[in-house]
């Protein structure tokens, strides 16, 4: 068995064990089913350019303790016939006071389909500061991974963002990020080593769903990264 392999199955063993925990360890089981017109990740189309469908079940502890994974179908075009991607993610939040919150955990990223498509897999660590106030909530958010997309090259990327409350049920949510290789003979963004990618998003709900209309770019002059709108519709069940 391949060693990607085995990580996969060996992080999923520990999810899978921590869901198993009794109610009574004062946790939350929740599952998100979401439908987009795009999935993009930092800016980049995961699908080539096309829709995706999308889930994730949660488990979140008082402890402020948790465990996730997320699925969807992707498309890397040409003749790469990986189509579903299949991650977990374990962490916890620290809340340091009201106002403010730290978030820091592990994702494993994992690809399947093809008969190389487990090469992709990649952990990512990942830390992000919240911070509440009267004009809403902002966030910093630092993501790193000595092995991007299974080449062996550091990469990292760094986020900020911001939304407001322009009515009750109605947000904006504006964000600003970069992604950075360290190692540009391993991995390079548009023959460069970093990128930017800007977003804004309309979010609301209505009859139990959530919506979200997005515009967002990249400085990149790549047809998977220009500028483009993203419909999403999601709904979250508590189980």
């Amino acid at each position: 068995m391949e060693k990607s392999t085995m990580k996969s199955i060996y992080l999923y063993s520990i999810v899978a064990g921590l869901l198993l925990i009794p109610a009574a360890a004062n946790a939350q089981l929740s599952a998100t089913i979401k439908a987009t017109s795009d999935y993009t990740f930092n800016g980049v189309s995961q699908t080539d350019n096309g829709p995706a469908l999308q889930g994730s079940l949660d488990y979140g502890f008082d402890s402020g303790w948790y465990v996730g994974s997320f699925t969807s179908n992707v498309d890397f075009g040409g003749d790469d016939d990986t189509w579903l991607e299949l991650d977990a993610y374990a962490g916890k939040v620290y809340q340091l006071s009201e106002q403010l919150n730290l978030d820091i955990g592990l994702a494993y990223y994992t690809y399947h389909g093809d008969s190389f498509s487990d090469d992709y897999n990649y952990p990512e660590l990942y830390s992000k500061l919240g911070y509440d106030t009267s004009l809403g909530h902002s966030e910093a958010k630092l993501t790193y991974t000595w092995d991007y997309f299974g080449l062996g090259g550091g990469h990292y990327t760094m986020l900020l963002g911001h939304t407001i409350s322009i009515a009750e049920g109605h947000d904006i949510r504006l964000s600003v990020d970069r992604s950075t290789s360290l190692d540009e003979d391993r991995w390079s963004w548009d023959g460069g080593k970093s990128f930017n990618h800007y977003r804004i998003a309309y979010m609301t709900d209505w009859s139990g769903f959530n919506f979200s209309l997005a515009a967002e770019d990249t400085s990149m002059n790549l047809d998977t990264s220009d500028e483009r709108l993203v419909l999403s519709v999601s709904r979250q069940f508590m189980l």
